[in-house]
């Protein structure tokens, strides 16, 4: 094959033949070494592919020498340590390539034997297809959807930047690298990312682009002709292009691009699996074994004769001294945080403990909402709690998709986020949903804050590849989404959620919460920022609605999801369950059931997951009565697992109208008089 990576010369490495031996004692050279540090990935892709039968060996094969310029040169990490505060962040956004990571992490020291890459995507080991956070010991993030990892590492970046802000260069001075392919620039994601990566100046933020121009279809060309230097260049990053295959090009353009105070994006030219003496070059290295034969002719062409699995012990000597290189950095700011008069407060942070404060300013916003029963919005209600909160807990981090005024997710002491002032609290992504879902993922992998941002509920659509990955990686994540039925009005079915909590629900390991009034809200946020391990959406109405309790409680009766609001009066024979703005509904119907001498109770049940994570017996006592009825401006899908096969529905079938909300609840018959009507033909 043309081009083909300098062999090396195992003889020449020779005198290295023991872990402890240091790399000095051989007598390689310089490129010699890093060929045959490039090779050892090649193999270990190439033969955990082939025994898995599935997974892609061309991107780790065409990447080799970018990963030796980068975790042999540059990169800042503990194999000892993966969660040292002061790492540098490596994310790999074309995640499809992980066995270039996997490689990275077993040859450099990492805990993970050479066994996991032997079951490189089987069940339960620590190598699965696409890189996990939690899973495998280093990994920064879940990747695999094209661009999202892109998309995290802005948000790192950035939190990098806003954390040093804070505690200052002595404890937060690292780098953020993305590795990112073809298909990582083409999605749309990445747009809004870079965007915003070069608005703010986010200067420690470099991405390698494996500029290999094949993708599964084939050649590149078929489907883009971006210019990518220009397109970033116009974000305003600062670009470069080098020889994918030359490491000492690479580490200079890595040098040069550190020194910048813009994003740095590196074009680094390269050949999608370098080495296959056939398939070489072309998609048929993308998403499929090379198959033995090729296998054979890659080793003979890289001059690679070790059986599959095996790394010489020069080889890997040389990859343990690259990963234990840091181990100075590591110690010397260990002694600084030791020293450093925050260390507390900073430990907390990126621990993600919630200050004890959190539940008091909860309990106070609670017993000032109940004296004052206010009818405002529940959006209106968030932004109260926010005021009570933000200034308890300084990890807060808030933001909106050029929503601000009408999610209401700025407090009045929050200082805006700028590229100039890094110690602002709110961020205005800009008319940029997917990327703020992305980028506030990337806040919270980060560690050191809790990140929320705002839009309208509808548009979860439009993030709900990142919304998913944040219920998939398990982050304390909140989505503050307004505008959250019919209730919206005039802005009509475009902007009418009619589906979208049917669909939120749908998600595993994500909380729906849709709270009724501001006491529920308040109790909504707390649940929210104490969930460390699941991300939370807050659907908020743009409508007013009443306080429904106005007898102050401790309690947060929303933490067991659904809770009776109003018991019947009498023997119970019909229970209305709604959320949201839709419980003042409730509370209408059972008064017109009640002085009928119906026995009827409302259950407010703010979010399902939490109710259904209750035990049968409580569940069976807040669902009592032989009949059963929801009631919810919005689609009625899944309603029927708690209305049971005797009771109904009260919703939307299809979508909105533009019109006055009072008008549209009127017209799709969603009214205190529909509920009394629906539960009379059951009794």
């Amino acid at each position: 094959m043309a081009g083909s990576p300098a062999h090396g010369s195992f003889e020449n490495m020779a005198a290295i033949d023991s872990p402890d031996t240091p790399i000095a004692a051989s007598e390689a050279s310089p490129a010699e070494r890093s060929a045959l540090m490039a090779n050892a990935i090649r193999a270990l892709s190439m033969d955990a592919v082939q025994q898995a039968n599935s997974g892609h060996p061309g991107a780790p094969m065409g990447m080799a020498e970018i990963a030796v310029a980068l975790w042999g040169r540059h990169l800042r990490h503990n194999p000892a340590d993966p969660r040292w505060p002061g790492r540098d962040r490596f994310v790999l956004s074309n995640g499809h390539g992980s066995m270039l990571q996997y490689a990275l992490l077993h040859l450099t020291g990492y805990d993970l034997a050479i066994g996991e890459l032997k079951n490189f995507r089987q069940l339960h080991s620590k190598t699965p297809g696409h890189p996990e956070v939690d899973v495998t010991p280093g990994v920064e993030t879940t990747t695999g959807p094209l661009g999202q990892g892109l998309g995290n590492a802005v948000g790192m970046a950035l939190a990098e930047r806003m954390l040093a802000a804070e505690f200052g260069k002595d404890l937060v001075d690292h780098h953020t690298y993305v590795i990112a392919g073809d298909g990582c620039l083409m999605e749309g994601i990445s747009h809004e990312a870079i965007s915003l990566a070069g608005h703010l100046r986010l200067g420690r933020l470099i991405v390698l682009f494996d500029d290999n121009r094949i993708s599964i279809d084939g050649p590149t060309s078929l489907s883009v002709s971006d210019d990518q230097l220009a397109r970033f260049a116009a974000c305003g990053w600062n670009v470069g292009s080098v020889d994918g295959h030359d490491p000492e090009a690479i580490a200079a353009a890595i040098e040069d691009a550190r020194a910048s105070d813009r994003p740095s994006l590196l074009a680094c030219r390269t050949v999608i699996g370098y080495g296959a003496p056939t398939k070489a070059g072309t998609a048929a290295t993308h998403g499929s074994p090379l198959g033995a034969d090729e296998i054979k002719g890659a080793r003979e062409q890289l001059g690679w004769t070790s059986l599959p699995f095996e790394i010489p012990a020069p080889i890997r000597n040389a990859w343990r001294e690259a990963g234990a290189r840091n181990r100075a950095q590591r110690d010397s700011w260990q002694a600084r945080h030791a020293a450093h008069q925050s260390r507390g407060e900073f430990d907390r942070r990126i621990a993600g403990t919630v200050p004890g404060a959190l539940a008091k300013a909860i309990v106070e916003a609670k017993r000032k909402a109940s004296a004052e029963a206010p009818k405002i919005a529940t959006r209106q209600s968030s932004q109260n709690v926010l005021e009570a909160i933000v200034p308890v807990m300084p990890e807060l981090v808030g933001g909106s998709a050029d929503l601000t005024g009408s999610n209401n997710t700025k407090t009045k002491s929050m200082k805006p986020v700028t590229a100039d002032d890094f110690a602002g609290r709110y961020i205005y992504y800009g008319v940029r949903e997917h990327g703020m879902a992305a980028a506030m993922n990337g806040i919270a992998l980060h560690r050191g804050f809790a990140p929320y941002g705002g839009t309208f509920l509808v548009f979860t659509d439009y993030c709900r590849p990142s919304l998913r990955l944040s219920a998939l990686m398990g982050l304390r994540v909140v989505y503050v989404m307004t505008h959250d039925s019919i209730g919206l009005g005039e802005d009509g079915p475009t902007h009418q959620p009619v589906e979208h909590l049917a669909a939120l629900r749908a998600i595993p390991n994500l909380h729906v919460f849709r709270p009724a009034d501001t006491i529920e809200t308040a109790e909504c946020w707390q649940l929210a920022l104490e969930s460390s391990g699941t991300p939370s959406i807050i659907a908020l109405s743009r409508q007013a609605v009443p306080t429904l309790r106005t007898t102050h409680s401790d309690e947060n009766l929303s933490a067991r999801g659904g809770y009776v609001l109003l018991d019947a009066s009498t023997a119970r024979r019909a229970t209305i369950i709604a959320t949201g703005t839709e419980v003042e509904i409730a509370v209408a119907a059972r008064a017109k059931l009640e002085a009928d001498g119906i026995g009827t109770a409302v259950v407010s049940m703010p979010c399902w997951s939490l109710f259904d994570a209750q035990p049968d017996s409580y569940r069976d006592s807040v669902l009592a009565g032989p009949v059963r009825i929801s009631i919810e401006a919005a689609g009625t899908f899944g309603w029927e697992r708690y209305v049971g096969p005797k009771g109904g529905s009260v919703g939307m079938t299809g979508f909105g109208a533009s019109a006055p909300a009072p008008d549209l609840y009127r017209h799709f018959g969603i009214t205190a008089d529909a509920v009394v009507d629906n539960i009379r033909k059951r009794l």
